[in-house]
């Protein structure tokens, strides 16, 4: 695989291959049922950004599912560092991915053997600078998040179908993210991004028992939002609440802070990025500088 010329870089269970000699088995339990666990980093002038906080996840991921980790998450660590340098990228997006392995077809997750741990570092393909200058349209679809007694959001793993159709209809409908609502009608999150809405100087999102994933950008923007003073809630919303917002913004590690302007067909604010969701691209900002100076070796 190949991005603007670029190759991508592969590491299967700690030996960096090149991409077209990365092979999966047909009966690995990941290709067969999405039975995997999996986490997405972002580089900053070569540093996994959050790597930690990540690295906690993909192991909470897991235990939600019932699989161990066949290495500790100091290895993991080290072979994403190990992948992205091989790479020769200047920043990368990383994918890690833990299946739970291969083996005897059936449902059974005692039928798997071999786990299989994956890291994957692409040249970085972030928004062009016209999605935060001008802001983008973000669709409510008909795909309803998954329930949290049925495959909880919580877990971040390879069985990741809801999103894929929840996105499908977005872009059918012209717009930039999909965002899902639950069975009860309140907004939860997006295909792959957390969602915010400012109202009346009050920046809100959705709690993590609305079923939404724990997003690592999310956390961070509460705390430096938090930490400058500004007034910070994890509320239910509903979609009336979302269209009548004064501003609205979804986070992602690879998108960061991204300025909606649009609800469907309905404007929000005046139709351009807000002075509220700007600051906190800039608290952001700041907060990657800092931790990319103590990370750097």
């Amino acid at each position: 695989m190949t991005s603007r010329g670029r190759p991508s870089c592969v590491n299967i269970n700690g030996r960096i291959v090149p991409p077209e000699a990365a092979t999966v088995s047909i009966f690995d339990r990941g290709f067969l049922y999405g039975d995997s666990v999996y986490e997405v980093i972002r580089t900053y002038r070569g540093v996994p950004f959050e790597l930690e906080a990540h690295l906690t996840r993909l192991e909470a991921s897991a235990k939600l599912i019932g699989m161990r980790l066949p290495v500790p998450l100091a290895q993991i660590a080290t072979e994403v560092h190990a992948t992205h340098a091989a790479s020769g990228h200047a920043d990368s997006y990383i994918r890690i991915v833990v299946t739970r392995g291969a083996g005897e077809i059936g449902l059974d997750p005692s039928l798997a053997v071999d786990p299989l741990r994956i890291v994957i570092a692409q040249p970085l393909k972030a928004p062009d600078a016209a999605v935060y200058e001008n802001g983008v349209t973000i669709a409510l679809v008909s795909v309803r998040r998954n329930l949290r007694a049925a495959i909880d959001p919580a877990a971040k793993t390879g069985n990741y179908l809801n999103s894929v159709m929840a996105m499908g209809e977005a872009k059918e409908r012209g717009a930039f993210e999909a965002i899902m609502l639950d069975h009860r009608d309140f907004v939860t999150e997006g295909a792959s991004s957390n969602i915010f809405a400012v109202i009346g100087g009050v920046v809100l999102t959705p709690p993590l028992d609305a079923g939404i994933l724990e997003g690592v950008t999310r956390a961070t923007v509460m705390k430096v939002a938090r930490k400058a003073g500004m007034s910070m809630l994890e509320v239910p919303l509903t979609e009336p609440a979302l269209k009548q917002a004064h501003e609205v913004f979804i986070t992602s590690s690879i998108r960061e802070v991204v300025p909606i302007v649009k609800v469907d067909d309905t404007v929000i604010g005046d139709g351009k990025p807000g002075a509220t969701t700007q600051r906190i691209r800039a608290l952001f900002a700041e907060y990657v500088a800092s931790y990319v100076a103590s990370h750097r070796k």
